[in-house]
């Protein structure tokens, strides 16, 4: 364990036994995947939490999204739950939930949402990816509607074992166009931009004007956070804290084939463009600004090293994370690659536990030894709470 770690466990350590004897990681999850419903507000009693929904309208399309994705009226009108502390009207402190790559549901986040708002007592905001959770047709998660879809990757691409019906939707969108990761993570900027903005001027039905915000992501998540706190719009992210799970890490050094996010021939498309041809179009494809130059710096490395480890050492009190050992899909050493060597060792924790897991899924409900993964869970998300309280 990085020594930087030791206050935040022994100042939280009294809270965090007790909640140890208490918390049932695998049970929670199945209680919480059967009391949520999307769109329904309801109030979970055991932890004197709510989860209230809000709407939301994004209004980025012309000339910064392709013009078939324009048409995805889910994309630009949904709603977005928030947990929040019973009791209190207005908040004047949220945290920002961001969640990973190829999701069609919040069924994996419940309990991460439920925790942090307990024992942080602040609301948890679940905001959706720009086409992902309810901001994509249900088709696309749908096995019926995709079946030929499924047999058409399949037929092309015969020796590709990473096809599936989870990750075929997303493979097919980066195969046609992979200009689509960039253009959604933009898109999801300039909605969080305007999330901001709404709850820090006092306008949300559940925030005090000035509220400051913090950011707890996940993999993909991570990366887009990077980029939002590097690129600052409006000024609005600079006293966010960050805490990153499963991510963080440059772009070049992510390994996203799975039958959970996408298959081969997708990432190997995803990956080629993004290394060997974003922002090298010999015309100007691209409107140049603080989010492009941003998400540039996070491709590659070596491209503008000292300027992205300055910024990170910069803020370097403000970000924490935890990378598993055994993560194949946001290495360690990405990280590494990202924040810099020195800034990682002080600020990012290499953890590894003691049963089968994976990126997809660090906490798996199904092992006959649950008593290792509730462990495995508080050990990651009372370092979080503690971080973010």
């Amino acid at each position: 364990m990085q020594a930087s770690f030791f206050p935040l466990i022994c100042g939280y350590l009294k809270k965090d036994i007790s909640l140890q004897e208490k918390m049932n990681y695998c049970q929670r999850f199945t209680e919480l995947g059967n009391l949520f419903k999307q769109g329904a507000d309801c109030r979970l009693p055991e932890t004197k939490t709510s989860i209230r929904f809000f709407s939301f309208g994004s209004t980025l399309c012309s000339g910064e999204t392709l013009p078939a994705d324009c048409h995805i009226e889910e994309n630009y009108s949904f709603e977005y739950p928030v947990f929040t502390p019973c009791g209190k009207q207005k908040q004047d402190k949220a945290i920002l939930l961001l969640h990973g790559l190829n999701e069609r549901n919040w069924t994996k986040y419940l309990t991460w949402a439920e925790y942090l708002c307990s024992n942080t007592g602040k609301p948890v905001i679940l905001f959706p990816i720009a086409f992902h959770i309810n901001r994509s047709p249900l088709s696309w998660s749908t096995p019926r509607a995709l079946s030929s879809l499924l047999n058409c990757r399949r037929n092309k691409y015969t020796d590709d074992r990473s096809i599936s019906f989870a990750n075929v939707a997303l493979s097919e969108r980066i195969s046609q166009n992979p200009e689509r990761f960039y253009l959604s993570g933009r898109q999801t900027c300039a909605d969080l931009t305007s999330l901001y903005e709404e709850i820090k001027t006092g306008k949300h039905p559940l925030f005090t004007e000035g509220t400051h915000i913090d950011i707890f992501a996940y993999s993909i998540g991570a990366f887009l956070s990077q980029v939002a706190l590097m690129a600052n719009p409006k000024g609005l992210f600079a006293d966010t804290r960050l805490f990153m799970f499963c991510g963080g890490s440059i772009f070049r050094s992510m390994h996203g084939v799975s039958r959970s996010i996408m298959d081969r021939a997708a990432f190997e498309k995803l990956y080629n463009y993004y290394v060997y041809t974003f922002g090298m179009e010999p015309i100007a494809k691209w409107f140049r600004d603080k989010a492009f130059d941003a998400f540039f710096q996070m491709i590659l490395p070596e491209r503008f090293q000292t300027q992205r480890e300055s910024f990170f050492e910069r803020i370097g009190e403000k970000i924490r994370g935890i990378v598993l050992a055994q993560d194949v899909v946001i290495p360690y050493h990405g990280v590494q690659e990202a924040l810099g060597v020195k800034n990682t060792k002080e600020r990012i924790e290499l953890l590894d536990f003691p049963y089968p897991y994976s990126h997809e899924n660090p906490f798996p409900v199904n092992l006959k030894d649950v008593s290792s993964v509730d462990r495995s869970f508080m050990n990651v998300f009372s370092q979080a709470a503690g971080f973010l309280e």
